[in-house]
């Protein structure tokens, strides 16, 4: 497997003339790197003008790996090639470097850039990226690659350090200012040419790729997100690259990608799989806009036994739950187990959003809460199946979409029924968040080693023996008279601004498209489309027909009624195409996790398909036999289901706007978790 990293942008507050400078200093040997024992120049050229300077060097690195396995490869030391490239007109510096040392074995790659601050011409960029492949190496294959990353780390931000070293070097001696390269003036005269170039002669890149606002900056990354080792900033920079190209700039905040990578242990696939679930369910039930849009029923306010109470002594918001004073089945009975599931959501949004002021008040990164759960007066009423049930399945929830955010929970009277409880909830939660559990019978907590070494005194609710006055509500028995009816709770309001939502759900299977029809009676209209492949990968096209589709389930079609699920096929097999229908946009192909948005103007009245099937690999068009893998892989396809989620929406030309391709509600699908 190729081990990858890329750096955060590290700035310094220097011109890259200087930093140029102070980066030559680096050479012919560097005691500040120890491992870099000296180097010799291979190559060197400049361009007629001395614009361009190109210098080619071998290094000759010390690696702190065990004797054996030195003398089993026989080498003492590791020789890496290494060319920079500095661009005094455009001021940059590209370095590019390969292993020499065991090339046919290991492939060794890093390319580092310099260049000027896109904001302020006075400062200085500097980005690396690298990957590791070990091909083979004596069977030490693994071996190898922990001490090669090991070092590399440790050597990573160690590099920011010496070029500070130097830096300050430069200005003790003086020099705070080396002039910017100047076009030489025509003259024949060879001394004035090298004269004017001479201060040209240090190393050494392209530019950046992206604009800096499009990348991590790592004294952002320190201040907001906290201490990062290298190669959890190089996940946390891959994975956020990884959404900007398929969800198309709607990306969550780095907080919130970070806490899916903590919740993965920074392994980026897994972390990826579970965002992109969370991003897709976020989208599907506008959970986005919940703080905007849900108001708690008063039954709520007044029976519901939590509340936000200023914060722990880690500067967290802090969140007060008196379960054992709450009646769980009176609120489940009275409001249906999907409010309670939508309270607790606009709960969790809501901690996300005080951890952000926290962390602008306080001037360091917070990015959980604390919960402090008070369970006296818990007792077998409370383990009320129904109420049990509702609450795995909002631990269920909030696990999937709301990783990382508990910093710590505070239980504090727990009465002997707690054990039971606990029992039946803790396989669900997460082993890392169980860890952040602690637990306090009777008056445990009073003390020290209690709730004072998490909390201040001042802030210990008075029912907890502090002077704090809570607003918490106290709670009770909801009154049996505001029960309601089975025939009220499958038609109540709130199950209903749960489950709507602008969103399909579809299925796609083998042979069994999934398609809609778009019936457009002006020629001047803008089919507009918003989808999310949740599983899978599909191919989107995009059909017009004078004809109207039948628009009735094909079942038939598919191996059993229970696979094709939401699946509906439209174009009738007998139909030819560019006969009876004809496409309008190129096929895309959709990856899985992907999030595409697009458009369409019509140009004619008809109506139009839009059409989503399994994407397959291509036939294989030397033979007409058909290989024994592409059998096995079509066995494997056919009984593999993909999921999507869609919205899709018809405007009048004059209403559509060019510089977005979806409407202005979807646009703000992702406006709590889009970079302020």
């Amino acid at each position: 497997m190729v081990q990858k990293y890329q750096s955060p942008v590290r700035v310094y507050k220097y011109p890259f003339e200087l930093v140029m400078a102070a980066y030559e200093k680096r050479f012919p040997t560097c005691p500040e790197i120890p491992v870099f024992l000296g180097s010799e120049i291979l190559h060197e050229s400049r361009s007629d003008d001395g614009a361009i300077h190109i210098i080619e060097r071998s290094c000759k690195l010390n690696v702190d790996a065990p004797r054996l396995l030195k003398k089993i490869a026989g080498v003492e030391y590791v020789f890496f090639i290494q060319k920079n490239t500095v661009n005094w007109k455009e001021r940059t510096l590209r370095i590019e470097a390969h292993n020499e040392t065991f090339a046919n074995r290991v492939v060794i790659l890093e390319t580092c850039n310099y260049s000027v601050h896109p904001e302020n011409e006075e400062w200085t960029c500097f980005e690396q990226s690298a990957s590791l492949d070990i091909k083979s190496f004596f069977g030490f294959e693994s071996t190898v690659e922990k001490i090669a990353m090991k070092q590399y780390t440790s050597n990573i931000k160690r590099g920011k350090e010496v070029i500070e070293h130097y830096l300050k070097e430069l200005i003790s001696q003086g020099i705070t200012f080396i002039p910017r390269w100047t076009p030489p003036p025509v003259c024949g005269n060879l001394l004035c040419r090298n004269l004017l170039s001479g201060y040209a002669r240090s190393p050494l890149s392209c530019s950046l790729l992206f604009p800096l606002a499009d990348k991590l900056d790592a004294d952002y990354i320190e201040r907001y997100l906290g201490q990062l080792t290298p190669m959890q900033e190089s996940c946390l920079i891959r994975l956020r690259q990884w959404l900007q190209e398929t969800h198309k700039g709607k990306i969550p905040k780095d907080e919130h990608i970070l806490r899916f990578l903590r919740a993965r242990d920074f392994n980026i696939d897994k972390a990826r799989e579970m965002l992109c679930q969370s991003l897709s369910w976020r989208k599907q039930y506008q959970v986005d806009y919940i703080l905007q849009s849900w108001r708690p029923p008063a039954l709520l306010d007044e029976y519901y036994t939590g509340g936000w109470h200023y914060q722990d002594k880690d500067g967290r918001p802090l969140y007060i739950l008196r379960l054992g004073q709450m009646d769980t089945k009176g609120l489940v009975k009275a409001l249906g187990e999907e409010s309670l599931l939508r309270h607790v959501l606009s709960i969790n949004e809501e901690g996300q959003k005080r951890c952000e002021e926290n962390t602008n008040i306080f001037g360091r990164p917070i990015t959980s809460w604390t919960c402090l759960v008070d369970l006296e007066g818990l007792n077998m009423r409370h383990l009320w199946r129904p109420g049990v049930k509702a609450l795995l399945r909002i631990i269920e929830v909030v696990e999937d979409n709301y990783p990382e955010t508990l910093g710590r929970l505070l239980i504090v009277r727990a009465p002997r029924v707690f054990p039971v409880l606990w029992t039946l909830v803790s396989p669900f939660i997460n082993e890392n968040t169980r860890q952040k559990f602690l637990i306090y019978s009777g008056n445990n907590y009073q003390g020290p080693g209690g709730l004072v070494d998490y909390v201040d005194k001042d802030v210990i609710p008075d029912f907890l023996g502090g002077d704090c006055m809570c607003t918490v509500p106290e709670g009770g028995l909801v009154p049996k008279s505001l029960y309601q009816t089975e025939d009220e709770s499958e038609n109540s309001d709130h199950i209903r601004l749960w489950t709507e939502t602008i969103y399909h759900s579809a299925s796609v299977l083998k042979g069994a498209p999934h398609e809609i029809v778009v019936e457009i009676l002006e020629g001047e209209s803008v089919i507009t489309w918003d989808f999310d492949i949740l599983k899978g990968d599909v191919v989107f096209s995009l059909f017009h027909s004078k004809r109207a589709p039948e628009t009735t389930r094909k079942e038939a079609t598919l191996p059993s009624t229970s696979a094709a699920g939401d699946n509906m096929q439209l174009i009738d097999k007998m139909w030819v195409l560019g006969v009876d229908y004809s496409h309008m946009e190129s096929p895309l192909v959709c990856r899985e996790g992907e999030s595409i948005q697009g458009s369409h103007v019509t140009r004619w009245p008809g109506f139009y398909i839009l059409q989503w099937k399994m994407h397959g690999p291509p036939p294989c068009a030397a033979t007409s036999l058909p290989r024994v893998d592409d059998v096995l892989a079509s066995l494997q396809v056919s009984s593999h289901k993909c999921k999507l989620i869609y919205y899709y929406e018809v405007l009048a030309s004059k209403d559509f706007s060019s510089d977005s391709c979806i409407t202005e509600h979807l646009d703000s699908s992702s406006c709590i978790l889009l970079p302020e």
